[in-house]
């Protein structure tokens, strides 16, 4: 069985990741300290251990990835969160982003479609220390009308189109963050709900 430690090595390399991070122009402090604080190798395989932190993607398993840590805090950093907000992700997948958003404090409502995916989230090693992150499974574009509004979304894969089942579920003043996938380019987008009419 795996034994899941948190090294002094593993800290120096995070804090060095934080300095690149930096560099590429994140500048959210809470997104610095929470990427800091979350040890990334405990979402990988024990294979990955000793490039964990290096700024790229890797694969987990159903064809998915861990998405690369840049990606994770622009992402987060583009939602502006605050603590307590109410926040839905759609793609658990390895449980990464879903944590970096507890750490900050947000209360997280996340949705994976892919059953193993979703299954190993019974088994997160880190689910006592997030009680805010909700696991569900299903189909993240329809969202979850029944835990709705949100005052923000998270769509972690690349969308071909801002799905209008999510803006119906985001609050006036709520914002919406994807990657939208066009002619082949991926480029991301905040989504700022600001009128009533922008749901119709």
């Amino acid at each position: 069985m795996r034994k899941f430690e948190d090294t002094y090595r593993h800290k120096g390399l995070r804090k060095k990741l934080i300095e690149i991070l930096k560099q590429k122009g994140i500048t959210d402090e809470n997104v610095l300290n929470a990427i800091n604080n979350i040890p990334r190798h405990f979402f990988l395989d024990s294979a990955f251990d000793e490039i964990a932190y290096e700024d790229r993607a890797f694969p987990i398993s159903e064809g998915q990835t861990i998405s690369q840590p840049y990606t994770v805090a622009y992402q987060t950093q583009l939602l502006q969160l605050k603590p307590f907000e109410k926040v839905l992700e759609i793609g658990t997948g390895s449980l990464y982003q879903a944590t970096v958003l507890a750490e900050i404090g947000a209360n997280v409502f996340t949705i994976e479609r892919q059953k193993k995916l979703f299954d190993k989230t019974k088994q997160f090693i880190l689910k006592s220390k997030y009680p805010n992150i909700k696991f569900f499974f299903g189909d993240g574009y329809e969202g979850l009308p029944t835990f709705a509004p949100f005052d923000k979304i998270i769509i972690t894969a690349a969308a071909p189109f801002i799905p209008p089942k999510l803006i119906e579920q985001l609050k006036i003043g709520g914002k919406m963050v994807l990657p939208i996938n066009e002619g082949g380019a991926t480029t991301h987008a905040a989504h700022n709900k600001k009128l009533k009419w922008d749901n119709k």
